[in-house]
């Protein structure tokens, strides 16, 4: 690629790390597309000159965006962006339509859509009886083709939820389209080992680290909706929380 000179400018009087400063303005550069994915980024004693820093500031920096998962370094082969991390705001949103705000092209496979007892913990979750009717739902999706994330839920039954529905649309997109908009949810996120099964389907190695989204979903009466257990590829998907203080 050309030279990041111009393009990347280090304010010395600043108390923000040199390193923090080059980071933030590559994350820009990419994420903005003025780096497209795919482009090989010089060597660090390159970049070290072009922007007058030392190789260990350089090497910070990348490393901090590698980590990021912007960033993609192989031994032979150099550094190349791979900006294909999809990021999603703490936010009523879904994931179908988190993809689509970022123009990455969703894909549903459908796994599974019966209707079957629900357990213990899903009937707690939705305020049921234990053994009450539900619709358990198991989908595989994709972002521009590759899989991402592994979603389980379950729903209540009288909501207008199919298989071809969720084949065309998210979750919520179809719930909205019924009469049924989410307004509200408590969530959780933590992370585990994949399974066998799970990394087939996610194209993981198996024991690769998942993160794991527990969700219960209410709607506009505070009703219990959606039972979720989603589990996503770290290594493509973050989740980024805002706050701000008084």
């Amino acid at each position: 690629m050309g030279s990041l000179d111009g393009l990347v400018e280090i304010d010395r009087s600043s108390p923000v790390p040199l390193y923090f400063q080059v980071a933030q303005r590559l994350q820009e550069l990419i994420e903005s597309g003025e780096i497209p994915s795919g482009t090989k980024l010089d060597n660090e004693i390159v970049v070290a000159e072009q922007l007058g820093l030392s190789r260990p500031t350089v090497r910070q920096a990348l490393q901090y965006l590698v980590e990021k998962g912007l960033l993609s370094r192989k031994r032979g082969v150099g550094t190349s962006v791979v900006n294909n991390r999809v990021r999603r705001k703490v936010e009523r949103t879904s994931l179908f339509e988190d993809l689509l705000r970022a123009c990455r092209r969703p894909r549903t496979e459908v796994l599974s859509c019966q209707l079957v007892e629900a357990p213990e913990n899903v009937a707690t979750g939705l305020g049921l009886p234990v053994g009450a009717e539900v619709l358990a739902l198991e989908r595989l999706r994709f972002a521009d083709d590759e899989p991402l994330a592994i979603l389980r839920n379950h729903v209540l039954p009288d909501l207008g939820v199919t298989a071809e529905g969720l084949a065309d649309r998210g979750l919520y997109q179809l719930l909205r389209a019924n009469g049924h908009e989410v307004k509200s949810a408590e969530q959780s996120v933590s992370a585990r080992k994949a399974t066998a099964a799970e990394a087939g389907l996610l194209n993981e190695p198996r024991g690769a680290t998942l993160l794991k989204v527990h969700r219960v979903a209410y709607d506009a009466n505070a009703r219990p909706i959606e039972f979720g257990r989603d589990l996503y590829r770290a290594s493509l998907y973050s989740i980024d929380i805002s706050f701000g203080f008084d």
